[in-house]
């Protein structure tokens, strides 16, 4: 007798754990309530944070945005090499307009020798590069035409410089 009883509490916890429904938010420990719950305002969370970000763009974003602050721009990109032709980092550059005395835009080439300095189209422009123990170049950069150039550059060493 003792042994059908417990078969009977077997089979009665059987049935009462399995269960033929579908329960998508079942939890062992937590009653459906609270978990409908939490899946609701997760999803009203996301609705308001994406809806906020759509909202409120910074300002900057939406002055360039209304000003095109790119569109009417030259890029001047130029790679800076030593007359051994390996590339020169650390070089100094300066542009100014062509019929301005100061340089307006100033960059330094970075570790492969390159650089880009943007500027406004529709100019002639000149450009200067000045690096430890070389020459300084100088280039003249028509900006009427096109939008970009690319510029090579072999920087040849000073008198008196390491051979």
């Amino acid at each position: 007798m003792g042994t059908s009883l417990r078969r009977m509490k077997a089979t009665k916890r059987t049935k009462k754990t399995s269960s033929t429904r579908f329960e998508p938010f079942r939890h062992p420990h937590l009653p459906i309530r609270h978990l409908i719950l939490v899946r609701l305002i997760m999803g009203l969370t996301g609705l308001v944070w994406l809806a906020g970000g759509m909202l409120f763009t910074p300002p900057a974003v939406d002055a360039q945005k209304a000003s095109g602050s790119h569109a009417h721009d030259f890029l001047i990109f130029a790679t800076v090499f030593t007359d051994q032709g390996f590339a020169l980092p650390g070089a100094r550059v300066r542009v100014r307009r062509a019929d301005e005395k100061k340089p307006t835009w100033e960059a330094t080439s970075d570790r492969r020798g390159e650089f880009a300095v943007r500027v406004p189209q529709g100019a002639e422009y000149e450009m200067t590069i000045e690096a430890n123990g070389f020459k300084p170049e100088t280039r003249k950069i028509d900006a009427r035409e096109a939008n970009r150039t690319d510029v090579t550059i072999r920087m040849d060493r000073a008198s008196g410089g390491k051979s």
